[in-house]
């Protein structure tokens, strides 16, 4: 079994979609009128489904239960800067985390929903085999 792709509620699907095709490179496969579109980064039909809802739609609240983030892996440190450094640019709060086992830039989608981008430091000079969940600062220099 696999997750086969991710599904969001979004207030604004023109909106939505220029927002996950800038930080995620993802391309429009199919998009039913205004209230659904499938994105892709290749190799899927889909691996994100959108779904406008309308701009009353409100937002979960931090501690209900509901997605906590939705998360894509980058292939190298490269992309992971290259997002790092388009997301500062356009003025979106991100929070770069070292997790030891990975690199990962959390911020947040047009309506709130979380979302990360990481590198899988496993196996380089920068990482270790297992979280034991210990973070550390991941700092601009590092990033660059």
């Amino acid at each position: 079994m696999k997750i086969g792709h991710v599904h969001l509620k979004v207030r604004n699907l023109d909106g939505a979609i220029a927002f996950y095709q800038r930080y995620f490179d993802m391309k429009v496969t199919e998009q039913v009128g205004s209230a659904f579109a499938f994105l892709s980064a290749g190799g899927m039909h889909h691996e994100l489904a959108l779904q406008e809802v309308g701009s009353q739609a409100g937002t979960p609240k931090r501690h209900d239960v509901g997605l906590y983030h939705v998360a894509f892996e980058v292939p190298d440190k490269d992309s992971l800067v290259e997002t790092f450094k388009k997301l500062q640019k356009d003025g979106v709060a991100v929070h770069p985390v070292d997790h030891r086992i990975s690199w990962a830039l959390y911020f947040s989608d047009p309506d709130g929903n979380g979302m990360e981008v990481y590198w899988d430091t496993r196996g380089t000079e920068h990482g270790v085999e297992t979280w034991e969940g210990v973070d550390r600062p991941l700092t601009e220099n590092q990033l660059s």
